[in-house]
């Protein structure tokens, strides 16, 4: 939007000087503030058209015992009102987010609306800028034990005094003081009458394999207790001196992360002087210590001596990551390391059988195919998804002598998450498949998406809204 900011008519961007620029950077900033502000009151205003009583008219089908499939969902803390789960989805296709993210858009929402009424007040009249006041939320809503409605208000009011201007480590002492001072553990025989819960316990080990760096590597993030923080310190250091003293040239820093790997592997840096052992035991007898499961892609090609030549750069199915062959070789030559080649399977083949049921050669096929739930924007992999018959799959057609609409053939397969297998199922949502792995989505509201190996893309312009008065 940078033709709409502070610069006089006609005037190019690239002519305005330093505090003009600056200026401008600040209107943009004002305007997007204003724009995530009215967001969240849409989305606050989508759940209010979806409560709970709304279920019995999004979801057509019911269960064999009469209840409804589609369930209440608490996306936000004590005191605010529940939605219809369905409902999420479509919100989050329309704004390009995952369901998930959607769902957690709408959660702080009404935690803001209905538990932090200051702070949503000066959200909407421009003094907090939204992404602080959702990081407020997002505290309020997890918070371990959960906060009372008036735990929340309070909260609210001493954010709201210093206009949001909170940061994370503020936040997290503020949850704390509030779960003590209104005694939130108190039911708790664990602890202390006399103190009551003094603060939320911080121990955490933490992997983000969500950011994965160019060089393979992620970061590890924990807080532990003094004396096994120690204790930690003590082993890599030992554990780095030891990988010094058997030859590695790598810095120290680097020795003392692959100190961490070894101590996850049972301190098989003990064993640094064997490498390259294969089968279920080393040579010394003991079992293999490294059990961990990685489905890693590389293109391969024949050479005319007959050999296999594998490129460079893979692909990994955990987080659709890049891996290189080099780091592949390295993991493969550690010790007690066991390593499974699988066939390689053709995903251009027609595979068929017959029945409902899914083999496992078929399943195999459209995990590798799809990588990960094909509803859009869905990332979760599809190693973790239900296979699904796109087009339904009749269990009476046999029977009655009736060809088979939906046959168990990787064209009519889809991988699919349980959450959206089910929307899929119990919904007005619906699919075609319109190519090898290429799915064309249709939500209840006429909006149409295409989803393939690239992603998701929206078809058309949305549908014409209908006229309807505001909620009050």
């Amino acid at each position: 939007m940078i033709e709409t900011l502070e610069a006089g008519p006609g005037t190019e961007v690239d002519d305005l000087g330093p505090a003009a620029l600056l200026a401008s950077i600040r209107s943009a900033r004002a305007v997007e503030d204003a724009a995530a502000a009215r967001q969240l009151d849409l989305a606050a205003r989508w759940a209010d058209l979806h409560p709970p009583e709304s279920i019995h008219h999004a979801a057509t089908f019911t269960s064999g015992r009469g209840i409804s499939l589609e369930v209440e969902e608490p996306i936000a803390g004590e005191g605010c009102p529940t939605v219809a789960e369905f409902c999420v989805a479509e919100l989050g296709t329309v704004l390009g987010i995952s369901t998930v993210s959607a769902k957690r858009l709408i959660g702080h929402a009404l935690e803001l609306r209905h538990r932090l009424p200051r702070l949503w007040t000066q959200v909407q009249s421009g003094r907090v800028a939204p992404w602080r006041a959702r990081m407020v939320a997002e505290a309020t809503i997890h918070a371990t034990p959960s906060l009372t409605p008036e735990a929340a208000g309070w909260v609210d009011a001493q954010v709201a005094a210093v206009a949001g201007r909170v940061g994370p480590a503020q936040l997290d002492r503020l949850v704390a003081e509030t779960i003590k001072r209104f005694e939130l553990a108190a039911d708790d025989p664990a602890a202390d009458p006399e103190d009551g819960y003094l603060s939320v316990d911080p121990r955490h080990v933490t992997v983000h394999d969500e950011d994965v760096h160019f060089a393979g590597t992620v970061r590890i993030e924990a807080e532990v207790d003094l004396a096994d923080a120690f204790d930690v310190d003590r082993v890599l250091t030992h554990g780095a001196e030891l990988r010094k003293a058997l030859g590695s040239t790598e810095s120290l820093d680097a020795r003392r992360a692959a100190a961490l790997g070894d101590l996850a592997r049972t301190q098989t840096a003990l064993d640094l002087h064997t490498q390259g052992n294969t089968g279920t035991r080393d040579a010394d007898g003991l079992p293999v210590a490294r059990e961990v499961v990685l489905h890693a892609h590389f293109d391969a090609r024949s050479v005319g001596d007959g050999d296999t030549v594998f490129g460079p750069t893979g692909r990994l199915e955990e987080r659709q990551r890049l891996v290189l062959l080099e780091q592949v070789r390295a993991w493969c030559g550690d010790s007690r390391t066991k390593v499974t080649v699988q066939p390689v399977i053709d995903l251009n083949a027609h595979l068929e059988a017959p029945g409902y049921e899914i083999p496992d050669r078929i399943r195999e096929q459209v995990i590798l195919r799809d990588t990960t739930c094909v509803f859009p924007f869905c990332t979760r992999p599809a190693r973790g998804c239900d296979v699904d018959h796109v087009i339904e799959y009749d269990h009476d057609a046999d029977t009655e002598g009736r060809p088979q609409p939906g046959p168990t053939l990787t064209p009519n397969l889809a991988a699919l998450c349980r959450f959206h297998h089910r929307l899929k199922t119990h919904t007005a949502w619906h699919y075609d498949v319109i190519g090898p792995g290429e799915f064309e989505w249709t939500s209840p509201h006429g909006h149409r998406y295409r989803r393939d190996a690239d992603g998701t893309t929206p078809l058309d312009p949305p549908p014409e809204p209908s006229r309807r008065p505001d909620r009050p």
